[in-house]
């Protein structure tokens, strides 16, 4: 049997913070993990941010309601979850995710979690195991799951090369540049073609 790891924001939605950041006109707030490999210091970036705006834990949850998955990623979900066992591995929170996964028809979900104050303030993060998406991985191969990771991101680098296949997925070019050993793909149809591809 296999286990399919996906990355979720890229991949099946559009980056959360991107939008955000389009939202409150914050330009500073679209950098992303395509743009910096150490996760925890790009969530203090923003969270500095966050605070320096006055800007609320709601704030973020009012533009995530207006957030649609990318065209064809439930239809793509929903015909790869008939094929095998798919898993969305992300650096995401449960505080942001709910609606998200409600759209693309609950799929599961691992992801992290936040630290609010009374008054809605982001003060930390709550990370539900260092390089979370790596371990997720191991742990499926552990029990004898054979797996395959795709995403667009560095923080899916490691996750995709201890897998026993994975791919990128409309990842950027810097990515691209870095890692010119892994195969790239831009369209739904292709990417589900190669995934089905490598199913054991």
């Amino acid at each position: 049997m296999t286990v399919v790891a996906l990355d979720l924001e890229g991949v099946l939605v559009p980056e959360i913070w991107i939008s955000f950041a389009e939202k409150t006109g914050l330009e500073e707030l679209k950098r992303t993990t395509r743009d910096e490999p150490d996760y925890r210091k790009l969530m203090n970036y923003r969270i500095d941010i966050l605070k320096r705006e006055n800007l609320k834990l709601k704030d973020i949850q009012e533009t995530i309601a207006s957030i649609r998955p990318l065209e064809g990623a439930k239809e793509f979900l929903d015909e790869l979850r008939q094929s095998a066992q798919v898993v969305i591995l992300s650096d995401t929170f449960e505080e942001f995710a709910k609606p998200l996964m409600k759209q693309l028809g609950w799929p599961t979900i691992f992801c992290n979690s936040l630290s609010v104050s009374a008054d809605g303030t982001i003060e930390d993060i709550r990370m539900r195991q260092e390089e979370g998406k790596l371990r997720a991985v191991e742990a499926f191969r552990s029990i004898g799951f054979y797996t395959f990771a795709a995403g667009d991101s560095y923080n899916d680098l490691k996750m995709i090369r201890k897998a026993d296949a994975g791919c990128l997925f409309r990842a950027p070019e810097n990515i691209l540049d870095e890692n010119p050993d892994l195969r790239i793909f831009e369209r739904y149809d292709e990417f589900l073609s190669y995934i089905k591809e490598n199913i054991k």
